[in-house]
């Protein structure tokens, strides 16, 4: 039934506005759309995305969207450039060096919130 559909991640924001300015300038993304009921679209590569206003921002302590990157130390790099912040995890099951972790597998991943407390991911198969 959904083996040929898009997923499409829906991330909430509290303030919608300062959520645009965050996509704006540390993801250099724009809208694609302004959904007319405070909803933005963005596309980003083949896929999309969309912000929405919602209270509930920010609640959810889990990934609630990732990017499949080529090279995650150089995209690291460059966001914390331009002002993200990783997260720095110590669990047993992983650790991070600079905001990087890597899985038994070799994948790479790294994880920051948005200005609305989503927290996005960044991996990089090996």
């Amino acid at each position: 039934m959904f083996t040929k559909r898009t997923l499409i991640p829906s991330l909430p924001a509290s303030d919608i506005n300062r959520a645009r300015q965050f996509y704006a300038d540390k993801l250099d993304l724009k809208p694609s759309e302004d959904r007319g009921d405070g909803g933005l679209r963005y596309d980003a590569g083949d896929s999309w995305f969309m912000l929405y206003p919602s209270a509930f921002a920010g609640t959810n302590q889990a990934t609630a969207a990732a990017w499949q990157v080529d090279d995650l130390r150089a995209t690291v790099t460059a966001l914390q450039g331009r002002g993200v912040t990783f997260q720095e995890y110590d669990l047993p099951d992983f650790t991070t060096d600079n905001g990087i972790a890597t899985a038994p597998d070799g994948t790479l991943a790294a994880w920051f919130s948005d200005s609305e407390g989503n927290i996005i991911g960044l991996f990089q198969e090996t």
